[in-house]
This record gives structure tokens, sequence and C-alpha cells, in this order.
């Protein structure tokens, strides 16, 4: 399997080389020269097939030959041992067609871990018996994070550094982050939103002096290796609940978009998709996107969400392409007239193809707290803010199939939340319960390039 950039001019790397790469060279994202697809008889075989079973199936035509298939399935099997629910990612029944997908059984409570426990050990493989030193970038709106830290924390070879918005965060998921005390890992916060610490980590990909000195790699979805491993789950729920014989929607609480669009690929892939429903907050240019072919910035407002408090959302990128024709430098004129003016208009191509699949919805505060109330009172389910999101556009959906909303972090991330809306405060599972009372390492920097830049050159360790 060979992986292309969005925009075209870009090396085109093998599985391997696009993991270790992250973010390609020409600003652009990598994704696969050709969707691989499964046939009927291939996704009814993964019925009553463990996770990590599902994983091997789903996840081996992208990995090619840049690992076996028994070690594709040992990284596997190790990756999902540390979760703590024996199906990795169970479905939960809310009435006669509502179900939960329930992401956030792994070690830092989020859907991140079940990516990011994988990409750590492709990392740690790919190294091995090299002299090369991967320094990973990263910006979180608040899960990608600790997922990513705990993913990496202490192995040989890598360092990380973590951009996090100083105050957008919750609680939780920063001390999830900064409590984190070993060596080679190193948490900013910096002074401004998200979409500012996101613009920092792609600015210094392409900063010579950063770029040329360290062997850079991104663990953000704009990794394509992280995205692939996200779309086995879409495969795993759905066959549960009959497919291939039956049609299943999704709905997914979206920030970065790199969730649906594992959605998507499933779909690409032959998956039997009803409907994806991207649900957004009030920061909601996803749904005008979708909706009206408007994609342009607005002002991040801060929410009870803050992982899906964002106005750029990198992963859309990939879906414009695929629907635009994969014409790789029209690609990059369009973003290079985004990234200028904050706006661009989707082309007919682009909008009527996601329109066969996407549905959209912009959720506010109030619909999202009654989301929580419902499953709380209704199906005995305490739900997340951002779970909420999805469940409230997921209720709103007219379709005749089962609907299964992505259950994406764990409630007690977001225990004000939950409690202002359901009157239940949860409680953090007992392998983090002393959380609180752990040391905070970070610092705080200006979103700057010079001052983010500098911190990294001085702590990281320059590739061989």
């Amino acid at each position: 399997m060979r992986y292309l950039s969005t925009r075209g001019t870009a090396p085109v790397l093998d599985f391997r080389g696009a993991t270790l790469a992250g973010l390609a060279s020409d600003g652009g994202l990598y994704i696969p020269e050709a969707w691989p697809t499964l046939t009927e008889a291939e996704i009814a075989g993964l019925a009553g097939l463990s996770y990590a079973d599902t994983a091997v199936r789903v996840m081996q035509p992208f990995v090619g030959d840049a690992l076996t298939p028994e070690e594709l399935s040992d990284l596997c099997h190790r990756a999902y041992g540390r979760f703590s629910h024996a199906a990795v990612t169970p479905l939960v029944q809310l009435d006669h067609d509502q179900w939960l997908l329930e992401l956030f059984h792994g070690p830092t409570l989020a859907f991140k871990d079940v990516a990011l426990q994988l990409l750590g050990l492709f990392f740690e493989r790919f190294l091995t018996g090299t002299d090369k030193r991967l320094t990973i970038v990263g910006a979180t709106s608040g899960d990608t994070g600790s997922a990513a830290i705990d993913a990496v924390a202490g192995r040989e070879g890598i360092d990380i550094f973590m951009l996090h918005p100083a105050g957008r965060v919750s609680d939780v998921q920063r001390r999830q982050m900064t409590t984190v005390l070993a060596p080679n890992v190193h948490n900013i916060a910096i002074e401004g939103d998200f979409d500012q610490a996101q613009a920092l980590v792609k600015t210094m990909f392409a900063t010579p002096a950063l770029a040329d000195r360290f062997a850079l790699s991104a663990v953000n979805s704009i990794n394509w290796a992280r995205l692939m491993a996200q779309v086995v789950y879409y495969f795993y729920a759905a066959v549960r609940l009959g497919a291939p014989g039956r049609r299943i929607a999704f709905s997914v609480p979206t920030g970065n978009f790199g969730d649906v669009f594992a959605g998507y690929v499933a779909h690409r892939m032959g998956l039997p998709v009803e409907r994806l429903v991207v649900a957004t907050n009030v920061n909601d240019i996803l749904h005008r996107a979708l909706s009206s072919g408007d994609y342009s910035k607005g002002t991040v407002e801060q929410t009870a969400t803050p992982s899906m408090d964002i106005q750029v959302s990198s992963n859309f990128e990939r879906l414009l392409f695929d629907l635009g024709g994969r014409d790789g430098a029209a690609m990059a004129a369009q973003m290079a007239g985004f990234e200028r003016s904050g706006a661009m208009r989707l082309t007919n191509a682009q909008s009527q193809g996601a329109s066969g699949l996407f549905s959209s919805a912009r959720v506010d505060a109030d619909d999202m707290a009654l989301a929580m109330r419902w499953a709380c009172e209704h199906a005995g389910q305490v739900i997340d803010p951002h779970t909420a999101i999805a469940l409230s556009a997921a209720r709103a959906l007219e379709v005749d199939v089962p609907v299964v909303t992505l259950a994406t972090a764990h409630p007690a991330k977001f225990r004000d939340a939950v409690e202002r809306a359901t009157g239940v405060r949860p409680s953090l599972p007992g392998r983090i319960g002393d959380l609180f009372e752990r040391e905070e390492r970070y610092v705080t920097l200006p979103a700057t390039l010079d001052a983010v830049g500098a911190y990294v050159a001085q702590h990281a360790t320059p590739s061989a």
C-alpha cells in the first residue's frame, strides 16, 4: 500500500514512512493511493472475532508488507490487552434503535486510546534497530494529549511535546497529561485556543530549522496510522448489529473530523453505512460546510465540550480531496485560499459527494443537557457532554436502521458538566483515582513559533 499527499507534491510513502512522517512535507495529509475493499463474505467473517483479531483483518490491507500478519496481530493484542473491558469497544442498547459504542475503556478513558495505544507500538517497532530518534509534536483539545503521552511515555527513541490551550481543557484532561513525569514527556500550555496550537504544530513541520534537525512526527489524527486504527470499531459494531445484511447509521461528536472520517473509510471499504451524522457544538464550521457548502472560520467559543471547540478541522481536507477527484494541485490551491482568507466554498463535486452519506447537526448547550438527562433517566446511562452532542443528533435522525452513537469519553472526565445536567457526579475509575494527588509538570508559553519552537529545540534530541 502506497500513500500520497492530499496536496500532491510530497513523496509517495509506504505505511512505515507515512506513519513516521505524520504530516506530509507539502503541508498535506497522507491518504491511501486506493481504497481497499472487503467483500460481503469477508465482512460477515468478522462475526465472532475478538476486537484485536478484527483489527488485524481490517488494517492489514493498509499496512501492506510493512508488517506481517503475525507482527500486526502481536501489536494489536498488546495494545488492546490494556483495556478494562474484554470487548474493548462494547455496545450498549439505549432503546429499540439507539445504541452507544463505548470507546472509553482504554487507559486514559477516551476514544483516542483505541488508536494511540497501537500507534505507540508502531513507532517503537519501526524505530527498533535504527539510530533514528523521533520527536513527536502534537496539539490537543483535550483527549489526544493524554492518550498519546500514555502510549509513548518512557519509550526509547521518542520525545513528545504536547500543546494544549491553557485553561480550555477540563481539570481531569489536563492532569492526565501533566502528571506524567517521564523524562521524554514535555507538556506545553499555550496562551491561545486549540486552532492556534494546531496551526503551530503544522508550522513546525514546515520550518526547516526544526524539520531538518529533528525527525518530526505527529500523533494527531493527521497521522494516517491513527485514523486507520479508528476504522476498526465501525466494522466491529456494525457486524454485531447485523452487517453486512443490515445497514447501520452512526452519529459522531466531531471536532477535527478524524473520527467521522474513519467511518467514511469504513464505508469506502464496503461496510453498509446508511448515514454518518457529523454532530457539532456551537463551533459549527463542519455543519455549515456540509449543509450549505460554507467552510469559513468563526471565533472559537469555549463550551462544556472542549474537544469540539475547533474552527479548523484538519481531517476535512482528506474528505474534500477524495470527493474532489483526488487532484492534489487543486486541493493545494483550495487550502491555500482558505489559509489566507479563513473561508472557502466547497465545490459542487465535494458538496454533492458528501450529501449522499453525511448528515450534520449543530447542538447547543440546552439540547446537550437534555440528551444527557434523557440517557440517565430513560436508559440508565451517564454520558459525557461530547457523547450527548452526538446522541442529541442521533435521536433526531429519521432512518429505519440501528443508530450507533460514538461514546467518546468517560463521563468522569467532565464531572462538573455531567453533574449540572443530571445531578449525578461520576467517579473516576480506580486505576486513576489518585489523579488529583499527583504532581503536575508543564510550562506555559505564548502561542508563537519563536517561543514554542525554541522550547522544542532546547529539549528535543536531534535525529541521527
